[in-house]
């Protein structure tokens, strides 16, 4: 059956119509208006690669006109409204979008991709974010510097508190469109900005569907845009002077290029990844498997947290590669809208290329397919496991490049000094996970691994952010999570006092 995206609710009736060939065409929220445009983008479902939907190609003059009504008005709109309001907004548009939670997931499933089951906890985890924004105000505050312990400051007082930058952007990616414009407009306008938002040129109409839930649940219209563009049309809306700071998940040769064209702004980018994972010879290995295969194949693989490297000690490495091929045995790749499926399809066709690519070089090189590894589909994969050795491993693609699909590397290590040597020398530093039991090992490696977070007896879970999350080296900029983003979307501004000669102070 040919996957449809149609939004059923009456909530939705303004921002699409039917195109003349009977496809949703849908509009873009430009600053407190439905828009449409001259030209339009084809939306595909990964499903079977056919055209669902179709979403403006916003132009120069549509730009524009938005940023501009978002700099002179929305901007302070936002900054305006008082904080408790602001979280009453974002606590209606969870209960709109608990309401609405199957719609949007469909449009998930469709869209994107994913099974219903991982939609659903997409959906889910999109509702609890925006309802612990409350959590996100517990490190909002400022602080007071007396100015008694320098000659030039004697008798006078500053308050350093945080302001909003102005206009944020966050450009979304396709792997997680809802939750990930959801996070990044709570992050953002929280302590105050406005916010632009650019979806993911495959991915865009969940992040379409939120804007109208914010609308409706009272955000400052002229506060929020979301604009949809394709990547290479991106530059006059990154170098625009307006345009305060950045917030990008995506790749990190995307980061880069934002990076050297955007001119003087704060960022925060969560950029590749791809995880290794550290199994001690003192590890529960059945346990370990079944929480491997899920790091490995969860949305296909196309996680910036999936883990793309097993690095076990010899003691359990034959029990570990063993369990591991009976658990990808289990899962089911086809169809997501077939309930039995485990696993769905990956984004595009690209995606598959590049990971046949990716295990053809490897094998050239010495890896050996223990599992996997076949075209199903055009984008359909079998999720695979390749055998490698630490001599040979890092002249493999594999290793040196984060590939978006549902592949790993495997290798037996002789001990965790191996294992540093191996997983630290990656250009990628998001997060690692260590399996066992002896607390030194654990210890020495939770020291020595140079990533921004480490799992310890679990896969990497980035959750809804309420522990941070972000990467060393190339793997990123800043942090987001509840609490700690607003670090990178605000900017310091000292008020100081000036009393001397009044009195106020009678020193020694």
């Amino acid at each position: 059956m040919k996957p449809t995206i149609e939004p059923r609710e009456e909530e939705f009736g303004v921002i699409w119509e039917k195109d003349r060939d009977g496809l949703p065409k849908f509009k873009v929220y430009a600053a407190g208006h439905w828009e449409a445009s001259e030209e339009y983008m084809d939306v595909r479902s990964p499903i079977d690669l056919s055209v669902v939907a179709r979403v403006p190609r916003v132009g120069k003059a549509l730009l524009q006109r938005t940023l501009r009504t978002v700099h002179d008005k929305g901007m302070w709109e936002v900054r305006d409204m008082p904080g408790g309001k602001r979280l009453d907004v974002y606590h209606r548009t969870a209960d709109l979008l608990e309401g609405l939670k199957d719609e949007f997931a469909d449009a998930l499933v469709v869209n994107a991709g994913k099974t219903k089951h991982a939609a659903l906890g997409e959906v889910k985890a999109s509702v609890e974010r925006l309802r612990r924004s409350d959590l996100d105000i517990r490190k909002i505050l400022g602080e007071y510097v007396p100015g008694d312990w320098s000659e030039d400051t004697v008798e006078t007082e500053a308050v350093v508190r945080r302001e909003p930058v102005g206009i944020m952007l966050a450009i979304a990616p396709f792997n997680y469109p809802l939750f990930d414009t959801v996070n990044k407009v709570v992050y953002c306008t929280i302590v105050g900005n406005a916010v632009v938002v650019k979806p993911a040129s495959s991915t865009p109409i969940p992040s379409i569907m939120f804007a109208r839930l914010l609308e409706l649940a009272g955000f400052p219209k002229r506060g929020l845009a979301v604009l949809t563009m394709l990547g290479r049309d991106m530059d006059p809306l990154v170098t625009d002077r307006r345009i305060s700071g950045i917030s990008l998940t995506g790749s990190t040769e995307t980061g880069l290029a934002v990076l050297k064209t955007a001119g003087i702004k704060q960022f925060v980018m969560e950029l590749g990844g791809g995880d290794p994972a550290i199994v001690l010879d003192d590890a529960d290995v059945p346990d370990v498997a079944q929480r491997l295969v899920v790091g490995i194949t969860g949305y296909a693989g196309q996680r910036c947290d999936a883990v793309k490297m097993v690095l076990a000690e010899r003691g359990v490495y034959s029990e570990l590669r063993s369990d591991l091929v009976k658990e990808l045995k289990k899962i089911k790749v086809g169809d997501p809208r077939d309930e039995a499926t485990t696993m769905g399809p990956v984004i595009n066709e690209e995606t598959a290329d590049e990971m046949m690519r990716g295990i053809s070089d490897a094998v050239r090189r010495g890896g050996k397919i223990l599992f996997g590894g076949e075209r199903t589909g055009r984008n359909y994969v079998q999720p695979a496991l390749i055998e490698v050795s630490k001599e040979k491993v890092k002249g493999m693609g594999l290793y040196r490049n984060e590939t978006f699909a549902p592949v790993s590397l495997i290798m037996p290590i002789d001990n965790i000094e191996d294992g540093l040597e191996v997983a630290n020398g990656r250009r990628y530093g998001l997060d690692a996970s260590v399996f066992g039991k002896d607390v030194n090992k654990i210890r020495r490696l939770m020291r020595m691994l140079d990533v921004g977070a480490v799992y310890i007896n679990d896969i990497p879970r980035h959750g809804i952010g309420y522990f941070p999350f972000g990467g060393r080296k190339d793997s990123g900029i800043g942090r987001e999570g509840i609490g700690y983003t607003f670090e990178h979307v605000t900017s310091h501004k000292s008020l100081v006092y000036n009393y001397k000669g009044k009195g106020v102070w009678d020193y020694l």
